[in-house]
């Protein structure tokens, strides 16, 4: 499993980072994941719905914008993107 996480301001990536897993993805531990691509990033872990979950597994990514954040984010966008 291969998750391309990218911090985004006016469409260009400011931060980017690989989150890579020899194990397949499990939506159950989703939040994990997140928790850890967002401390690489030095980023603050934004609030995850079922609708982030159903977007990254329908669509192969997600974006969560700056209301999804308890903190201020700092970017306009993290984007998650599936490598599979």
């Amino acid at each position: 499993m291969r998750i391309w996480a990218k911090l985004m301001t006016e469409g260009r990536i400011k931060r980017q980072f690989v989150f890579e897993r020899d194990e397949k993805l499990v939506y159950s531990q989703f939040f994990e994941y997140l928790t850890e691509i967002c401390q690489a990033l030095d980023a603050p872990t934004p609030v995850l719905t079922k609708t982030h979950i159903f977007n990254f597994a329908k669509f192969n990514h997600v974006k969560f914008v700056g209301r999804d954040f308890v903190e201020p984010l700092g970017y306009d966008c993290l984007f998650l993107e599936n490598l599979h």
